[in-house]
């Protein structure tokens, strides 16, 4: 899925964000009256809307077979907690059921965004943030197995993660959150090869 609007000789690496509930209002990447979106250091934003699910999981799929997008970030909200959490795992579970998403996949899928420097990235922020394994049956957990899931195997993969917000942070402090987990991902992603300009 090639964004027409990238010039041929971008050679920044793609990170999606998607904050997949669509009532999350916090997190939006257009800043200023330019209409462009926010961008980390070294890579550039694509961002994608909320959906239901199924869609979402394969529009946000779709993206990642596009070998200039590199990185996938998700953003949620969290329960669990005062702190941002990295989650770094998805359970092959339909959310608040014990149906399996797919009954041919493996039981769980492991988060490929670096979660470390994700954290460290938040707390030299002022942030207080933690990863955990901890699943919490949503659409959230859901996404980020069937992502995970989809990814081709035998090749480089991108770095998918998902950062969860505690539900009782304002709009500013979440969107801080979210900048610096997606300054830390971009931080690990390949500029894209030279022939892509040609």
């Amino acid at each position: 899925m090639i964004d027409p609007s990238v010039s041929p000789n971008d050679l920044r690496p793609g990170i999606v964000i998607c904050a997949y509930d669509a009532g999350e209002a916090a997190w939006d990447p257009i800043e200023d009256l330019s209409g462009q979106p926010w961008h980390p250091p070294g890579a550039r934003t694509i961002p994608v809307a909320p959906d239901d699910r199924e869609p979402l999981a394969e529009r946000l799929s779709a993206h990642l077979r596009d070998h200039g997008c590199r990185g996938l970030l998700l953003v949620g909200r969290t329960r669990l907690g005062q702190r941002f959490r990295i989650q770094t795992r998805a359970e092959n579970r339909e959310p608040g059921g014990r149906k399996r998403i797919d009954t041919s996949a493996p039981g769980l899928a492991r988060a490929t965004a670096p979660a470390a420097d994700m954290v460290r990235a938040l707390n030299e922020a002022g942030l207080a943030a933690g990863a955990s394994s901890d699943a919490e049956e949503d659409a959230g957990d859901y996404l980020l197995f069937k992502i995970l899931n989809a990814l081709p195997e035998g090749v480089d993969a991108p770095a998918v993660g998902l950062i969860r917000a505690p539900v009782e942070l304002d709009d500013a402090t979440v969107k801080a959150g979210v900048k610096a987990a997606a300054g830390a991902i971009a931080l690990h992603l390949p500029s894209l090869p030279r022939r892509r300009a040609i």
